[in-house]
């Protein structure tokens, strides 16, 4: 007699009874339960976790609502939350036989090439090492102008959940280092900075673009800048930052790109181009420099220098006893912003002549708490005492403020040039407006893991999201506006510690937060850590 057939069930004939389709398996397991798969997700139908809501109805309400979009939690602008859900979602690769050669600075350019067929337009990536290499890529996205060299080809490290479809596999290019392409300095290189005049020319399809008039690079002590590149003789910690030797200082020295490049393998590239510009006897940690003028400031254990890149003349404009370890010009030029040891972060005026090395500066006293612990009663009890430390130069005691630890990365924005981030080695980020620094952040960024290391802070072009490595070698991506902590992944083994964007990319904003050129789509940026060189894409 054949077993009836009950919804739900099913007959086994060996046991002689019926069993649930979903109940476990018989002879499985108790804790064993049968599991559909997850199915895929299906495109157009992402999850805005910020709202709540799917981005279809986002959509959908947008054309109902306008850019304003209501929803249960309130209000948001329908292009941010586009903005902050593409902004996590990137896709990252990590370059071959390129470790150890970006974890001290990296900056892309452009410049120019002699071809066959005359003078050609590429981009180049400068990348500097903590282990002393100054090196030159040619960025191959279309084609590829040197055929000798090192081929440094692209593997995709992450990619977003969402975005597993076949047009993401797509690789983006490889990066050329010609031969001669690359220098062994005596010290570690901390930093790159483009300094020179820039003007727009016209190429053949009638497109504007940004060509390098004059390109330079210093080399410090911990510093190195694109055009303004500084290499340090000392050693920063464990093996971060070398800035120099116990018997000699740093020196700056300038890369001149400003001659178009040769595809000649016997002109040697790097090493034609380089000159001295000013030696100091001390330890230099960091620059910055102005692009409108020849000029450019570094950071040392004694204080901050001016150096004026065509006369070759160094200035002192603030002495300190504590390390500056971060500076930062702001767009006139007149004003930087130096951050200290002991976490202080000063702002001095420059534009003063101070009349050479040897000039007297004006000193102050400035006032910082210092935080004192001690036991009574079996409680603890916390006692503030307040202490002095002095600075010479132009300074405005005022607007000096100090956060609880060293000052890792400062860093102004350029459409709104009142404010500035800043870093410190507890971990802390916070973003300041310079008029009202005494009433304290801005915003706070949560999530940041640093402890002792310089890592460098990140803005992209648009000024809406920074990002930045952390201790723990993970990369964080947060909103400047709103401090939300958009992405949060490790693709490296090690610290991710530099950080530039492309400069070729035209984006501008316009006053009312719309953009002029574009999206964040096809933008990208240059990460580098002692595992090597990646490349974060949006698109």
């Amino acid at each position: 007699m054949q077993p009836r057939e009950l919804p739900g069930f099913y007959y086994d004939v060996e046991k002689n009874r019926y069993f649930p389709v979903k109940a476990p398996i018989p002879g499985s397991s108790s804790s064993t339960r049968l599991s559909k798969p997850p199915s895929p997700p299906k495109p157009g139908n992402k999850i805005c976790k910020r709202i709540g809501i799917r981005t279809t109805k986002l959509l959908r309400s947008r054309e109902l609502c306008g850019s304003v979009i209501p929803f249960k939690k309130g209000k948001c602008n329908f292009e941010e939350e586009c903005l902050k859900l593409l902004a996590s979602q990137p896709l990252v690769w990590k370059y071959q036989e390129t470790n150890r050669i970006g974890d001290g600075a990296l900056e892309q350019i452009s410049t120019n090439i002699n071809t066959l067929d005359g003078q050609s337009l590429i981009d180049v990536l400068l990348t500097g090492g903590v282990n002393g290499y100054l090196s030159l890529y040619e960025v191959a996205e279309a084609g590829q102008h040197f055929d000798y060299g090192v081929k440094c080809m692209p593997d995709r490290v992450w990619t977003p959940v969402m975005e597993k479809q076949t047009e993401y596999s797509k690789a983006v290019g490889h990066i050329c280092r010609p031969r001669g392409a690359s220098l062994a300095m005596q010290s570690s290189i901390s930093s790159i900075k483009m300094v020179g005049k820039q003007s727009p020319c016209t190429i053949a399809d009638g497109s504007t673009i940004q060509h390098v008039f004059f390109v330079a690079l210093l080399l410090g002590v911990m510093t190195e800048n694109h055009c303004t590149v500084k290499i340090s003789l000392a050693k920063e910690h464990n093996r971060i930052t070398t800035l120099g030797s116990e018997t000699t200082g740093g020196s700056v020295y300038v890369l001149d790109l400003m001659r178009p490049l040769d595809m000649n393998p016997s002109i040697p590239i790097m090493r034609n181009r380089m000159h001295e510009v000013a030696p100091f006897d001390c330890t230099i940690w960091t620059a910055d420099c102005n692009c409108k003028r020849s000029q450019a400031v570094i950071g040392t254990n004694m204080g901050a220098a001016l150096v004026n890149l065509e006369t070759k003349v160094p200035s002192w404009v603030c002495r300190t006893r504590s390390d500056v370890l971060s500076v930062q010009l702001d767009q006139s030029g007149n004003v930087v912003l130096c951050g200290l040891r002991n976490g202080a972060v000063v702002t001095v005026d420059v534009r003063e002549k101070q009349g050479g090395s040897f000039a007297r500066l004006t000193r102050h006293r400035v006032l910082y708490p210092s935080h004192k612990i001690s036991e009574a009663s079996s409680r603890t009890v916390q006692k503030f005492s307040k202490q002095w430390f002095e600075l010479k130069g132009k300074i405005y005691p005022a607007s000096t403020f100090f956060l609880p630890s060293s000052i890792s990365c400062l860093l102004s924005l350029q459409l709104y040039d009142q404010y500035f981030l800043t870093s410190s080695m507890d971990g802390s980020m916070k973003l300041y407006d310079h008029r009202l620094t005494q009433r304290g952040a801005v915003q706070s960024y949560e999530g940041h893991v640093n402890s002792h290391t310089r890592i460098q802070l990140g803005v992209d072009p648009s000024e809406r999201f920074v990002f930045s490595g952390g201790e723990d070698r993970g990369f964080r991506i947060w909103s400047i506006k709103s401090g939300e902590l958009l992405f949060e992944d490790e693709f490296s083994n090690s610290v991710p510690s530099t950080l530039c964007w492309q400069q070729t990319q035209k984006f501008s904003r316009e006053l009312d937060g719309t953009y002029q050129y574009g999206e964040m789509h096809g933008l990208s940026a240059w990460i580098g850590s002692e595992e090597g060189v990646f490349r974060m894409q949006w698109r």
